[in-house]
């Protein structure tokens, strides 16, 4: 039986604008991924791994291309739609200090998309899920109160592991998520 193509991505390019003219970051990348399936980009430093995922993602939107997610172009979205698709598609960041809230505890961090996307019914039912979530990526129960601050980067990366795989979504962008651990 074969699978259903969860991601295609065709010419997609991102330029920037630079005072010597356009940097080419991402120019012309072609692939599709299967459900259930895991694609790795291999790079040099600065060859653009980074710069597709963020705009797969629309992070950053692409300078031209199609970014077909279940078959629809996410190009097309509104920021509406966007917002809505975003419970599907996911992203665990290279760098965790930077993408962490330093003002958030570790509890408030996992918790926020499950509450932004109205997926617990009540207060209990969300701290068993972030319990379950810290559980799932190794992170002890009695890390719930703390800041990123106060944590070495293995375990900042887990809480971006957790906040990532919270929303249960059908594609997550990995950005060297075990650089850290």
């Amino acid at each position: 039986m074969e699978n259903k193509v969860l991601l295609e991505v065709k010419n997609l390019k991102k330029y920037f604008q630079t005072p010597k003219g356009p940097l080419h970051a991402v120019d012309g990348v072609n692939f599709s991924i299967e459900e259930g399936k895991t694609l790795g980009v291999v790079g040099e430093s600065g060859c653009g791994k980074s710069t597709t995922g963020r705009v797969i993602l629309r992070l950053l939107e692409a300078t031209d291309g199609e970014i077909l997610f279940e078959g629809k172009n996410i190009r097309e979205y509104s920021k509406a739609e966007m917002n809505k698709l975003r419970q599907e598609m996911q992203i665990i960041f290279q760098d965790p200090f930077a993408s962490l809230n330093p003002r958030m505890t570790v509890s408030e961090i996992i918790a926020e998309p499950l509450i932004i996307h109205k997926k617990c019914r009540n207060k209990k039912e969300l701290e068993e899920r972030v319990l379950e979530l810290m559980e799932t990526v190794g992170l002890s129960e009695r890390l719930i109160n703390t800041y990123p601050h106060e944590l070495d980067g293995g375990r900042r990366q887990r809480i971006g592991i957790a906040r990532a795989l919270a929303l249960k979504p059908k594609f997550i962008v990995c950005d060297e998520p075990v650089s850290a651990l």
